[in-house]
């Protein structure tokens, strides 16, 4: 297993870095926080433009046949620079799934206007438990002639004001296990019966809850088989988990870099901060963190990339890197002092996203617990 990156996938870090520096300053992070569903239409253009967008779909669907470790690559510099776009919900949560469950025609539309920037899309899973087990799937989908009528509510769905479809999971009306009986389906943003409301979120991400009435949609817009969808799901959550870790590494690195230059700028006692030996070791800790999360990010990654089972790597990371990157944004707080903790620093913004990242896809309470019963199997 080689976990260091081949020369086209740092060519394609650094370029990242550079566009995103260039593109995306953490200014306009702040304002697009407070901003209501906007996005940055000419960010999202250029990623299109330099064909992010369809980097991980085969070439037959207008990509460009990366791997998912390619992607991930461009995942790690978006953590870091805490790119606020639509590209983790339409790529990983959409494009993926579309392309792991879908059908021939489904792929040729949806993947290449997914390349092409011309849609946006999400993924509706969690619900009132807020749990990614398939009993908490409670939303229902019940087939009525050709159509398929959902009903429910969903919450905790990223960028849904944005995205033009919403892959739903729903369980059919027919069936009411545990696994068997998930479906998944293609539900248009402008659908009659779907309401919309934002979620406050700490991180200030754009989070929504999801209401569906009586919303009806072909039943040919189901991904795969109505009522075989949770092993699709399954997939489509492990994908997810681990590009969200590799994209918590990029954050992490970003707090580590900024503590440092802050410390070796910083002059107290006539000597920079960061020749105290306290200081130093916090430093430390905080580098061997981010160093044991890159490597567990990226083993992950590589575990799904090369199509091997990867369950056990997926939830050593999550609940690795959910704890270290709040140790390090912990550290990196105590290290600057109060300039930290207030708005008009940096510091905060990742902060504040560490936490609300990590809840999402299973905190590490929740993934250990998984761990624990892969291992004793």
């Amino acid at each position: 297993m080689d976990l260091g990156l081949n020369e086209t996938q740092q060519m394609l870090k650094n370029s990242a870095r550079d566009m995103l520096s260039e593109n995306c300053p953490l200014s306009l992070v702040r304002d697009l926080e407070n901003a209501d569903d906007r996005y940055p239409e000419e960010l999202w253009r250029q990623m299109a433009d330099l064909g992010w967008l369809g980097l991980a779909f085969p070439e037959e669907y207008g990509g460009a046949g990366g791997s998912f470790v390619d992607l991930v690559v461009l995942l790690e510099e978006m953590g870091r620079a805490l790119t606020p776009s639509v590209f983790f919900s339409t790529v990983v949560l959409g494009g993926l799934t579309i392309l792991d469950g879908g059908d021939e025609a489904k792929k040729a539309e949806f993947l290449s206007a997914i390349s092409e920037g011309k849609i946006m899309m999400t993924l509706a899973l969690t619900e009132e438990s807020n749990t990614y087990d398939p009993d908490a799937i409670k939303v229902t989908a019940c087939l009525e002639g050709e159509e398929l009528v959902i009903d429910g509510t969903k919450l905790f769905v990223p960028d849904a004001k944005a995205a033009d479809y919403i892959i739903v999971a729903a369980r059919t009306c027919t069936n009411n296990t545990s696994e068997e009986g998930i479906t998944l389906a293609l539900v248009p943003s402008t659908a009659d019966g779907l309401n919309v409301r934002k979620h406050e979120s700490l991180g200030l991400d754009k989070q929504y809850e999801l209401e569906f009435k009586e919303v009806r949609i072909p039943s040919s817009s189901v991904i795969g088989e109505v009522g075989k969808g949770w092993t699709i799901l399954e997939r489509a959550l492990q994908r997810a988990t681990a590009a969200k870790c590799v994209e918590m590494v990029g954050g992490s690195e970003a707090v580590l870099d900024m503590t440092l230059d802050f410390l070796k700028q910083r002059v107290q006692f006539g000597r920079p901060v960061a020749t105290f030996q306290g200081v130093q070791h916090h430093c430390a800790n905080m580098a061997t963190d981010a160093e044991g999360c890159r490597n567990v990010a990226y083993q992950a990654a590589w575990m799904i990339s090369q199509e091997n089972p990867a369950n056990k790597e997926v939830s050593i990371a999550k609940s690795w890197i959910s704890d270290a990157y709040l140790r390090i944004c912990s550290l990196a707080h105590q290290c600057h002092g109060a300039i930290g903790f207030t708005e008009e620093h940096d510091l905060q913004l990742y902060t504040r996203r560490a936490r609300v990242q990590e809840q999402e896809y299973g905190d590490t309470g929740y993934h250990r617990h998984l761990l624990s019963k892969l291992l004793t199997k």
